[in-house]
C-alpha cells in the first residue's frame, strides 16, 4: 500500500476538507502535476464555490450531490482527461473561455500574441484581423474585446471548432466583430480582401511526436489541432508564404511556434523577400516563441 494512504486526516471524515487531502493524494498517486491546485479546482466545480469557501468550510460535511459529481470528475482526471474539458471552462486574457474536445485547450505564453498584436494595433481605428486555426476562438475573442474597433475573421478548418468559437465570441460580447469562416487556412478568403494582421497558432508539432506527448495532450486533445505534418511546420510554411498576398502594406504577420522552429521561420520570411527583418519575441519563460513580420 502506498504510504500516502495511511496519513491520518486531520479533517472529520465526509467532510470538505478530507475530501480535498484524499483527491490530492489520487491524483498525485496518478502522475498528475499540480495535483494540489487541480483538486481544489474540481471541488469549487462539484461544489459550485470559490475556492474561499474550501478554506472557510473544511470541517462541513461534503453534500451528496456534490460528492457524485467529484467522484465521477475525480475519476476521469486520474484518467489523465484534461482538467479544461473537465470544468467545461478555461480562463484566458483574463477571459472565460469554453472549453471542449472539439477545441484545443489554449496556453497561457499564447497570450503573448495578444499581446503583441493588441500593441501593434492599438492605433489602428478599425483594424481587420484574420485569426487562422482559431480553435475555440481564444486569441480573436482576446483580440476583439481588447480592441474596440477591430473585426477578427476566424479561420479553422474543424466545423465543431468553430461552433465553438461562435459560442465563445457570444460569451464575451463580441459576436457582431467575429465573423467565422470554415477554411483550410486562407481558401475560403476573398481574393480581394486584405488585413491589417494576421495571426496563429497553428499546428506545429512533428506527426510522429504527438503520441510522446503528455497523456492529456495525446489522447484527448484534437489531433488536428497539434499536427504540423512530417517536420512540423506544414502550416507554417503555407502561412509564411501565403500571407503576404492578404496583407495590406505595413501589414503584420504574427505566428506562434516551437521554439526549436524559431531560426527556421526566420530564415523562411527572409527568404520570401514580402516581408521586413523579422522580430522574434520571448515567452514569460525566456524562450522564444512568436515571430513578428511586417510587409513591404
Amino acid at each position: 500500500m502506498n504510504p500516502l494512504t495511511l496519513k491520518e486526516s486531520r479533517w472529520p471524515e465526509g467532510s470538505v476538507g478530507a475530501e480535498s487531502e484524499h483527491l490530492r493524494r489520487r491524483l498525485g498517486q496518478a502522475g498528475i502535476e499540480g495535483a494540489a491546485s487541480d483538486a481544489a479546482a474540481l471541488l469549487c466545480w462539484a461544489l459550485d464555490c470559490d475556492r474561499s469557501y474550501l478554506a472557510s468550510r473544511g470541517e462541513e460535511a461534503l453534500p451528496p450531490e456534490a460528492k457524485a459529481r467529484l467522484s465521477e470528475a475525480a475519476s476521469r482526471r486520474v484518467r489523465r482527461e484534461p482538467l479544461a474539458y473537465i470544468l467545461g471552462e478555461r480562463e484566458f486574457w483574463s477571459l472565460p473561455f469554453g472549453a471542449e474536445p472539439s477545441g484545443l485547450i489554449t496556453r497561457p505564453e499564447t497570450e503573448l500574441l495578444v499581446e503583441r498584436a493588441a500593441a501593434l494595433l492599438s492605433g489602428a481605428a478599425a483594424p481587420r484581423i484574420l485569426d487562422l486555426g482559431t480553435g475555440s476562438g481564444a486569441i480573436g475573442v482576446a483580440l476583439a474585446k481588447e480592441l474596440p474597433g477591430a473585426r477578427v475573421v476566424a479561420v479553422d478548418s474543424s466545423g465543431p471548432a468553430l461552433e465553438l468559437a461562435v459560442r465563445n465570441a457570444l460569451r464575451n460580447g463580441v459576436e457582431d466583430r467575429f465573423e467565422p469562416v470554415r477554411s483550410d487556412l486562407f481558401e475560403k478568403i476573398p481574393g480581394d480582401e486584405s488585413f491589417d494582421a494576421v495571426v496563429s497558432n497553428p499546428p506545429y508539432i512533428a506527426s510522429s511526436e504527438i503520441g510522446g506527448l503528455m497523456p492529456e495532450v495525446a489522447r484527448y486533445e484534437p489531433r488536428e489541432a497539434l499536427d504540423g505534418g512530417p517536420d512540423g511546420m506544414r502550416f507554417l510554411r503555407r502561412i509564411v508564404h501565403e500571407a503576404p498576398a492578404r496583407l495590406k502594406r505595413g501589414g503584420i504577420l504574427l505566428m506562434e511556434m516551437d521554439p526549436a522552429q524559431i531560426s527556421w521561420c526566420v530564415a523562411e520570411v527572409r527568404l520570401t523577400r514580402a516581408y521586413g527583418e523579422p522580430m522574434v519575441r520571448r515567452d514569460l519563460a525566456g524562450r522564444d516563441r512568436v515571430i513578428e513580420s511586417e510587409t513591404v
